[in-house]
């Protein structure tokens, strides 16, 4: 299919409306020389989603946003967002993206208000609009009390925040967020977190990327593995752990009848594997949400008090190293 380089262009054809994606993209291709960067990349954001996309240094990450966004040229596939095709030379679909790069992109001498005004002037907006908008993005990003410093004074994470609000101002369907805590202090990098949760409320459809694996649980509704320019695995927390056939450890602190105790859980449906140490029992069960009252009722029926319970989840650390042999920081 031939590039889109007017915003003349037909209608794409794509869904549009109450469900549709808010950002569709597939067959994504790029190649630097002889090597393949990106190799038939695709998937879909929904309204009020966060997709995680993670990779190892050097997966194709950085390409594929970077084509999504219509900032570099693809030699192959589709980018829609809200229906609308984007491509190098389209500005309607650009102006339903906001785009947080890794890099700054504020100007030190400027408060944060006139920063913001700069970039909504930019954008085409003004007067009574931007202002309120203005208002918005800084209650968002929790720097209203601030919005009349100079930013050269700001903290790392306060300028991060202030990127964030910069990317929200012309109220985009899509908000890209590209390693967005970086650098950051504790303390702003949770109110950058907060932040990034609120806008998925909102309906925003957010694309994270992230080399802290923590943040990934916590903001993503689905997660995209890519190494090698493919997505070599997709879906939710669970469903990602289940393909890679991870289980969960039960832990027991008890006393008692410990080896009846063991015996008895080990004659338990989907119990895989129970093993005795000083101070209590390590449980291997695919779920333990489930198995947990069975195997409490083991011990008590052997004579074994439990005085501590902990469960160990499989993680997206654990599905990330399994599937590519490295760690996320790697």
């Amino acid at each position: 299919m031939a590039a889109i380089t007017s915003d003349a262009a037909p209608a794409t054809g794509r869904p549009h409306g109450d469900g549709a994606p808010v950002l569709h993209c597939e067959g994504l291709k790029k190649r630097f020389g002889s090597r393949q960067a990106v190799d038939g990349v695709g998937f879909d954001i929904g309204p009020g989603e966060t997709y995680g996309l993670l990779g190892p240094n050097g997966a194709g990450k950085t390409t594929t946003i970077s084509m999504i966004c219509g900032i570099l040229a693809r030699d192959a596939g589709e980018v829609f967002v809200d229906g609308e095709r984007l491509d190098v030379g389209t500005t309607r679909a650009k102006r339903l993206v906001g785009i947080v790069p890794q890099d700054l992109a504020i100007y030190p001498d400027l408060t944060a208000l006139e920063n913001l005004d700069y970039f909504g002037r930019f954008y085409g907006m003004g007067g009574a609009a931007l202002k309120g908008r203005i208002r918005e993005v800084l209650d968002v990003v929790q720097l209203t009390d601030r919005q009349r410093d100079r930013t050269a004074g700001y903290s790392g994470g306060m300028k991060r925040r202030l990127n964030i609000a910069i990317g929200l101002l012309h109220n985009p369907r899509l908000l890209v967020l590209d390693e967005p805590t970086v650098g950051v202090d504790p303390q702003s990098r949770n109110a950058i977190l907060s932040s990034v949760e609120t806008l998925g409320q909102e309906g925003i459809g957010i694309l994270y990327t992230t080399h802290y694996m923590e943040e990934a649980e916590r903001l993503c509704d689905r997660v995209g593995i890519v190494d090698q320019g493919r997505i070599i695995a997709e879906g939710t927390r669970p469903e990602l752990v289940q393909l890679v056939g991870q289980t969960d450890k039960v832990s027991l602190g008890a006393t008692g009848s410990l080896q009846a105790a063991a015996e008895a859980m080990r004659a338990l449906e989907g119990v895989q594997e129970v093993t005795s140490r000083e101070g209590g029992l390590d449980v291997i069960v695919p779920d333990a949400s489930t198995a947990l009252p069975a195997l409490l009722a083991a011990a008590a029926a052997t004579g074994t008090s439990v005085r501590s319970v902990e469960v160990v989840e499989p993680d997206l650390e654990a599905v990330f190293l399994h599937l590519t042999g490295k760690a996320l920081r790697d």
